[in-house]
């Protein structure tokens, strides 16, 4: 019998959603039978309904608890079935702790040994601040933590807190960025065609160029980039500062700049990250958490000049010498990083080359489907930790 894997993913724009497809593709290639159930939103965004040997079912997910939930529940209950695979059970495979709490509280009406086994993929940490939201994620890791086969964690930090939170089997997940395992580019080129032209070269506009990769949201610490420009005015040529991505920050981000007088370019949504990494001085990660964020393994694979926070996994995935690593949050350290960035040719050059060292020791994709057929056989057969 072929293994069959259910994926689900609840509201996605970025790379969740991109590891979803990119699972989805490897395991069809392996003869797993897959199916992937989300909402329309990222089936369209990821083309999650159009790959090749694939079943797409449409489940209407929200990004907070609402009364429609209920109606979640009793689809995922439908759509979950024995199916066919190990113990003919297979495996349910959850990324995000709202799919994995939804799918948990889909799977209870079966005794644990007659129902899939359930693997819930942990991406993100609990909202800063505490408040409602905190109080909701701590709900659904303990939701997690009970129901749950294994949990696979992106961070070392996620992984405590799901042990605190009492899950039986915690391992770390493997999530590497789209295309990992193809060679990297050279650090010093850019792809064929040149930069792209809303970019430019700092070599011929003298003005270097410092980019930002990520949606717009609190989470991922644009504002302090926004603060940390506003102090680079003394500086001969200032520094542009370039913001790829979308999100609802977009406007209080832009006026944030305005009011400090910072020059900031935002370019939208892009498809073209290799080219733009490939035009700019330095790429800034200044997330407030992060676990192992695809856009800084694709920096290390094209042998960028990295800054980024000590925030979630970020350290362990750039490894000691491959980014300059500030406080997240920390407006002047960040401002510090860059000026000693471009100030000094060669600790550039030796980011540079440390990226490309480090990227060639991140895992591939192939690295990524191997360890999710191992873990789906642990969660249909748990041993002892």
């Amino acid at each position: 019998m072929s293994l069959h894997v259910s994926l689900v993913l609840g509201t996605s724009a970025g790379g969740l959603g991109a590891h979803v497809r990119m699972l989805a593709v490897g395991l069809a290639a392996h003869d797993a039978s897959v199916t992937v159930l989300g909402p329309a939103s990222a089936a369209e965004r990821f083309g999650l309904g159009e790959l090749p040997g694939v079943r797409f079912e449409e489940v209407d997910f929200g990004d907070r608890p609402r009364p429609r939930d209920a109606r979640t529940v009793l689809r995922l209950r439908r759509l979950l079935g024995a199916g066919e695979g190990m113990r003919d059970r297979g495996v349910v495979h959850a990324h995000g702790l709202r799919a994995g709490a939804l799918c948990a509280l889909a799977l209870t009406a079966r005794p644990r040994g007659r129902r899939p086994a359930l693997a819930v993929t942990v991406h993100n940490a609990p909202p800063t601040g505490g408040g409602q939201g905190a109080l909701v994620y701590r709900v659904l890791e303990r939701v997690v933590a009970r129901a749950a086969d294994l949990v696979l964690c992106v961070s070392p930090d996620l992984e405590r807190r799901m042990r605190r939170a009492g899950a039986r089997h915690v391992r770390r997940a493997v999530v590497p960025a789209p295309g990992a395992g193809a060679s990297p580019p050279s650090a010093a080129g850019s792809p064929a065609g040149g930069p792209p032209a809303d970019i430019g070269s700092s070599a011929s506009l003298r003005r270097p160029v410092v980019l930002a990769i990520g949606r717009l949201t609190a989470q991922k610490g644009l504002g302090t980039l926004v603060e940390a420009a506003a102090t680079w005015g003394d500086m001969d040529p200032v520094p542009r500062v370039v913001i790829a991505g979308d999100g609802p920050l977009g406007p209080d981000l832009r006026a944030k700049a305005a009011a400090l007088g910072v020059d900031a370019e935002f370019l939208g949504h892009r498809d073209d990250v290799p080219a733009l990494l490939a035009a700019c001085d330095i790429l800034v990660v200044p997330g407030h958490w992060e676990g192992q964020p695809l856009v800084l393994q694709e920096a290390l694979r094209a042998g960028a000049a990295i800054i980024a926070t000590r925030a979630g996994g970020i350290p362990d995935l750039a490894g000691p010498e491959a980014a300059y690593l500030v406080p997240p949050g920390d407006a002047p350290q960040l401002a510090a990083g860059v000026r000693a960035v471009l100030g000094d040719r060669s600790l550039a050059t030796r980011l540079r080359a440390a990226a490309l060292r480090r990227a060639a020791e991140l895992p591939t994709e192939a690295d990524a489907i191997t360890a999710a057929l191992t873990a789906y056989a642990f969660a249909a057969n748990p041993t002892p930790s």
